[in-house]
Parts: structure tokens; sequence; C-alpha cells
């Protein structure tokens, strides 16, 4: 299919299905963020998302919400349709029951049980399926950058999250870091937790602040909270401390490397938390089994909130995915005041990552300079 098939009308419906996605952000994992809309004679008659996980799919909430008759109605939808059963039947049964005589996606479904099944099946009944190709899709593969990442990889995408000074510095050089952001930037931030399955920080962030790591965002619920995870490789996370404490109402996982004591890894898993056991020959290589571990946990999208010495090693693995740093306007100044990112880094300016895209917008006092790292 090519994007001459597609008309003006079929774009700007298909541009519809995007919008409505986005209200299922958060809540729809392990499931991909999904919009639809039923249109006939240039009319919509009905709209739908995929609003959590477990729930109807945007096309059977969309042709249910119809009014009237959708045969020779089409419809427009985000993701391809599924053609498997789940927790819900497939969407193909629904849009075929209802007459529906076309269908206009905007993004394939990598996942082995998907992957063309749906179209090809509708097409066999009769129904004229027309794959977006162009901008729109390209659109419409960003707003499931994690869903696609874990179907392709088996490893969460990963969100760089830290909050910068004008001359590049997350702490001074005895460790002070907050606040470095605007309140108005801590509230996006913990908008951006909300919408993860999991958050990270490294041992030292958890030593130093005992944070809780929970999503608090304002005018959201908060019922649905990350997993926590500890990159902690000597097992020392404190058994009274705010993580362990909350272990059993929020799920907290520590990814220890084999040079953790035993006796340590026992006592948190006997209070609750999840132990990982990572293994490699350096930080990068643990870092991409820890990855693989979390991955086989439905973990499809982590938070990385730092520290530093954490965050070099994530880009050293190649596993950053789209970075977001608030830039405050303040200047720290010391050579011993820390940058967000260590590690070894590279000895070339040619050898730097590089970001495929970047944007900038102010939030209070801040900047908010976001970048993606990689597409999937």
């Amino acid at each position: 299919m090519n994007q001459a098939l597609l008309t003006d009308q079929d774009v700007t419906f298909l541009e519809k299905t995007l919008e409505l996605a986005e209200r299922g952000r958060g809540r729809t994992s392990p499931n991909p963020v999904v919009g639809a809309v039923v249109v006939k004679d240039g009319e919509v008659l009905g709209r739908g998302y995929h609003h959590e996980y477990g729930g109807p799919h945007a096309e059977r909430i969309a042709i249910e919400s119809c009014s009237i008759d959708t045969t020779g109605a089409t419809i427009y939808v985000s993701l391809e349709p599924c053609a498997h059963d789940g927790k819900t039947p497939p969407c193909t049964n629904a849009i075929t029951e209802a007459g529906i005589a076309r269908v206009v996606y905007a993004s394939d479904d990598p996942t082995e049980k998907a992957s063309g099944r749906g179209p090809g099946i509708l097409r066999d009944e009769g129904i004229e399926v027309v794959a977006a190709q162009g901008e729109i899709a390209a659109r419409a593969r960003l707003i499931n950058q994690p869903f696609r990442k874990h179907a392709k990889t088996g490893r969460p995408h990963v969100l760089f999250k830290s909050a910068m000074t004008l001359d590049g510095k997350v702490a001074t050089a005895t460790g002070d870091s907050q606040w470095i952001s605007s309140p108005e930037s801590r509230e996006v931030a913990h908008r951006f937790r909300s919408q993860v399955d999991a958050i990270a920080v490294g041992i030292g962030t958890a030593l130093s602040d005992d944070p809780q790591l929970t999503a608090r965002p304002e005018g959201i619920s908060g019922d649905r909270q990350p997993k926590r995870v500890i990159f902690d490789s000597e097992a020392r996370l404190p058994i009274d401390g705010a993580l362990v404490s909350s272990a059993r109402e929020t799920p907290v996982i520590v990814v220890a490397s084999r040079a953790a004591p035993r006796e340590a890894l026992n006592q948190l898993e006997a209070v609750g938390v999840d132990v990982i056991v990572a293994s490699g020959e350096n930080e990068a290589a643990r870092v991409i089994s820890a990855l693989n571990e979390l991955g086989s946990r439905d973990v499809q999208s982590l938070l990385l909130e730092g520290g530093p010495h954490l965050a070099g090693a994530f880009f050293e693995a190649g596993e950053v995915d789209y970075m977001t740093m608030f830039l405050a306007p303040l200047v720290l100044g010391g050579k011993q005041a820390r940058a967000a990112v260590e590690g070894s880094g590279v000895e070339k300016i040619a050898d730097a990552y590089h970001a495929l895209a970047m944007q900038c917008d102010p939030i209070g006092d801040d900047l908010l300079i976001t970048a993606r790292m990689r597409e999937w």
C-alpha cells in the first residue's frame, strides 16, 4: 500500500485516532495505546480508545458507540486490528460483524501474534484494507515506542530524565540537588512516572534520598503505580527504608550483581522484594541482562531517573531510547559538581550518542529539552 491510496479526509480521521489513543496513556500496558473512529458518508458515527489493559479494544468501543447502522462504513484505527484471542475477542470479528466495508490503519503491529494477520483476515472477508505510509504512519509508530521496542527486543523502552543547570550540573560537589528544577517541572516529572511501567534509580540515589519513587501527578489518579527498580550491585538497599517498607503494596525490584551477598538477597526477598541477579562482565552488559529480565516481567517502559553513574552505564549499553532534560536557570560551577551522565564516555565527537530529533518547551522557569535517540 502507498500514501496515494489515502485521501486528505483519510489522514484527518487517522489523526483523530492518534489523539484518541493518547487518552489511554499509562493504563494499557502491556497492550499498546489505540484509537478508532467509524465514519460513513463523511460523518463520524462513533469513536473509542483502549482505556485500560483487559478492557475492550478501541475498535469494539468505537463500533458499539455508533447509534446508526454501520454497514458500508469505514473504520479508521491507529494500529492494525488484532485477530487473536486474548483478554478480549479479536477485533477482526467485531469489524466483520458490523458490516464495515473499509479499514484504514495507521501503523503495523510488530508482535509475532499479530504482524499482518488481522489485515489479511479482513481482506479475505472482502473488506478493503488500507495501510497508511509516510508521516501519519511514522507518527502512529512513535506513540507506541515502548510496545514496539518490547515486541522487537524483549526489553523495555528507556526514557532518561534529569534536571540540570545551565552549566550542565545535576548536583553540587556535596551531592545537593533539591531542587534544581521548578515546581512545574517536578509536576511534569510526576506525569512521566504515571505513564511508565517502572522507574529506575541507582543505589546511590536510593541511599541519599530514601525516595518513594511513586507517581503523584496533580489531577490524576495514583491507583496505578509503576514498579520501583533499584540497581544495587551489592544489595545494600536498607530493609527499613521507604522503598522496602512499601514493597508489598508497590513492587520493588533490586538488580544485583553476582557479587552481592546471598544473605542480603535473602533478606530482601523475605520482605517482598523481587531480586534480579544480572549477569555480564561489566556494568553495560549487566544493564542489558537486567532489561531482558524486566522485559520478561512485562515491563515495556522504564523511566531512568539516575544517578549519573547509572545513566552512563545505560548509554554505554546503548539502551537509552529517549531523553528529557529540565534545564534550570542556575549555575553551580565547581570541578567536583556532578554532570548528568558519567561512565567512560566517548573519545571523539564523531562517536557521540546522536539524537534523531529534538524539541524544546518552556516549563515554569525551566526549559524542557526532549530528544529521541532511537526509533522502533
